[in-house]
């Protein structure tokens, strides 16, 4: 599998911004946002002075048609356009390259269950291959994606976006926010030059924030502070803001048409309403789903899985490969052993570094290789640096993995939450030689257009080169976007290197040769 392939439903995006001078705020505040971008807070609670939190939030349900109202939406379906930035996948990182998704979207409050027909594009694709359908179906305790051959377990990212949408999506936010016991109000913010006023509830033990506008009492974002399941999960806490705008009068209610999110203040995803309709009769059929795969699904554990050593390869006396979704090589030295990625979560990683250590007993982990910028092939990082392992990474990554150690994991914590470390970095910049004899390797940056942020290791005595996330196979034997492996035959014509076989972080060994091959053919 290749993770700059398109896994699982993508969601929706687009952006805010922060800044600027409103003169009509000041009748609200005491302060207005400064021109170098920084902010004061807001004195008081605008549009809500002199009223309670409750109060507050009635005047919300007010604007948006009243509780009543909202409390009779018992289902809606949305035919809805939208784009994801993918933020962990583009190859040379921001602008990021986009996914595209048309949805036709049911959601029934009254039975706690969701539907979801998607068609994707995804241009990153192979030509001919970029569009794609999915349905899934799932509840908050389980779902399935439906395919002709069959039903699947959804993932643990379906799950969570699922339980989001039915709490927190805008026909049922603010119902949420009267439910809570602890509803307060927090300190008020801008957004976009208005003040607004922040009512703060816990939900899931998660505090979510719901920005209303001081002039019209619409809630025009909410803000929390999550772990994620999809590919943020590397982030540890992420903070995130959902923008609701265009607003438009639908059945009896005021509702945004327009979902806009970011994350960790980078624009990710926007979904945009075409057509709603409300309160249609539903047919259970076609929510049914089996309850075995259905149960699978909330039992997974997403990103945080088991390291699995069931899949060795020995790619030369020493060189032992485990297969997997993302692929992890052990390579005793003379003097210690390295580790070859540190992919997937901490939690996995320390399944390598354990096998490394019970593999080769009494031989230390001299250094850990981290070849590539995508997310969920460094997300491992963090435990190397908790174990204080040196990491050889790439010139063009480390501020990425910079702020991907800083990230803080206090809402599940890591090892390197718990007894924070510096980072011991080995900045690979050109050609650099890593031990001798017989598995001594080298790595070298490949620097092309769409491998800007990869470098290849090349085991010399073997003829061996791993080439980072760049070869993938498909079902008939083709090569997934073949410009990837394009410049790493020119990287490898340019070393002047000898090679017998590759390998990737998502391939197992192939005979040189054939690669050479297919990039001839794919390139005619």
């Amino acid at each position: 599998m290749n993770s700059r392939k398109r896994w699982c439903r993508i969601s929706s995006i687009a952006m805010l911004t922060t800044l600027a001078l409103a003169s009509t705020a000041a009748a609200h505040a005491s302060a207005l946002p400064r021109l170098d971008g920084s902010r004061e807070g807001i004195a008081g609670h605008p549009g809500c002075e002199q009223i309670d939190a409750r109060a507050c939030l009635g005047l919300a349900l007010t604007a948006m048609g009243g509780r009543d109202t909202l409390a009779a939406i018992h289902n809606v379906q949305f035919d809805v356009i939208g784009h994801t930035a993918l933020t962990e996948q583009s190859y040379r990182q921001a602008p990021f390259i986009s996914s595209y998704e048309r949805d036709q979207l049911t959601v029934d409050f009254d039975k706690s269950r969701l539907l979801s027909h998607s068609h994707g594009v995804w241009p990153e694709a192979d030509s001919h291959q970029a569009e794609s359908d999915l349905t899934l179906i799932a509840t908050p305790e389980g779902g399935v994606y439906r395919a002709r051959d069959g039903d699947s377990a959804c993932s643990a990212a379906d799950l969570e976006d699922t339980r989001a949408t039915l709490a927190l999506g805008p026909e049922r936010l603010l119902l949420t926010a009267a439910a809570a016991a602890d509803l307060h109000y927090a300190s008020s913010e801008w957004l976009r030059s208005t003040p607004h006023s922040v009512l703060e509830f816990n939900w899931h033990g998660q505090p979510v924030r719901v920005l209303l506008n001081a002039f019209n009492h619409l809630p025009d974002a909410f803000e929390r502070t999550a772990t994620f399941q999809d590919f943020w999960f590397a982030w540890g806490d992420v903070e995130q803001r959902v923008y609701y705008d265009n607003w438009k009068l639908l059945n009896g209610t005021v509702l945004p048409t327009n979902r806009i999110e970011q994350r960790n203040g980078v624009v990710w995803q926007s979904m945009q309403v075409l057509d709603a309709s409300f309160n249609t009769t539903l047919d259970d059929k076609t929510f049914a789903m089996d309850s075995a795969l259905a149960a699978k699904s909330a039992q997974s554990k997403g990103w945080n899985r088991e390291f699995s050593d069931q899949h060795r390869v020995e790619l030369a006396p020493g060189v032992e490969l485990y297969r997997g979704a993302w692929n992890a090589t052990l390579i005793k030295q003379d003097d210690g052993v390295l580790v070859l990625e540190a992919p997937i979560s901490p939690h996995y990683v320390e399944g390598v570094l354990a096998k490394a250590r019970s593999t080769f007993a009494g031989v230390p982990i001299k250094a850990v290789l981290s070849s590539s910028d995508s997310w969920p092939h460094m997300a491992g990082v963090r435990e190397a640096v908790a174990e204080g392992l040196p990491v050889y990474i790439l010139d063009l990554n480390q501020p990425l993995l910079d702020r991907l150690v800083a990230a803080p994991h206090r809402l599940e914590p890591d090892h390197l939450q718990s007894a924070p470390k510096a980072a011991q970095w080995h900045v690979v910049s050109g050609k650099q030689e890593i031990g001798s004899g017989a598995n001594r390797v080298v790595i070298y940056p490949l620097r092309g257009a769409s491998t800007e942020r990869q470098y290849m290791v090349y085991f010399p005595q073997h003829k061996l080169l791993y080439a980072s996330d760049t070869l993938a196979l498909n079902a008939d034997h083709t090569l997934y976007d073949p410009e990837l492996m394009h410049e790493v035959v020119q990287a490898v014509a340019r070393e002047h290197l000898d090679v017998n076989t590759i390998y990737a972080m998502h391939e197992g060994p192939t005979l040189w040769s054939d690669v050479v091959r297919l990039v001839d053919v794919a390139t005619k």
